[in-house]
């Protein structure tokens, strides 16, 4: 994938698949240690200690739709790429968390991409789902989450599509502040 927000939006259907209502997805650039961390963790259904052991194999899914599972497979090869690398850790029950990390300034290191589109398309598809972004340089931060928005919305519904347009012009805004790029 030619973004990193790609990976993203593809790794976070799987928290949604698992039956997620909460996913937390953070991007923390550290510029003094060269370093790029994306983090999603959700409470989903979790995975065995089998199956986690497993999941980095593209022929591993438990998708019936087709054979093969390329999301971690890929996102891990990109972090790799980078001179980073993936860490997952489940529990059955509790959910699942992924880290990966890159050379922040490494040359193959892909961009970050439309995270605003990324974000919108999620809450659009998924609007019962609590959505918590935060985007980091630094010291500088960005915090995103659904649970504060519909509270402001009150009755008005969060995949209305002006609210889902100020969410995409919003998260753009706040991103272009805190630019991991």
């Amino acid at each position: 994938m030619r973004e990193l927000s790609m990976h993203i939006l593809d790794l976070v259907q799987n928290s949604i698949a698992a039956g997620a209502t909460t996913v937390n997805i953070s991007v923390a650039a550290d510029t003094i240690s060269d370093l790029l961390t994306i983090e999603i963790s959700d409470d989903g259904r979790g995975m065995s200690p089998e199956f986690v052991e497993r999941v980095r194999d593209p022929f591993t899914t438990t998708r019936t739709t087709r054979r093969v599972g390329l999301g971690i497979p890929m996102f891990e090869e990109a972090a790799k790429a980078c001179d980073g690398g993936l860490v997952i850790t489940s529990e059955l029950g509790s959910g699942t968390s992924l880290a990966a990390t890159f050379d922040l300034g490494h040359i193959d290191r892909a961009p970050l991409g439309d995270i605003a589109s990324t974000l919108v398309a999620l809450i659009a598809a998924n609007p019962e789902i609590r959505f918590c972004y935060t985007q980091s340089v630094d010291h500088k931060e960005f915090d995103l989450d659904t649970d504060e928005i519909h509270l402001q919305l009150g009755e008005a519904p969060i995949d209305d599509p002006s609210v889902l347009k100020w969410i995409g012009e919003y998260v753009k805004e706040q991103t272009e502040l805190v630019s991991i790029e």
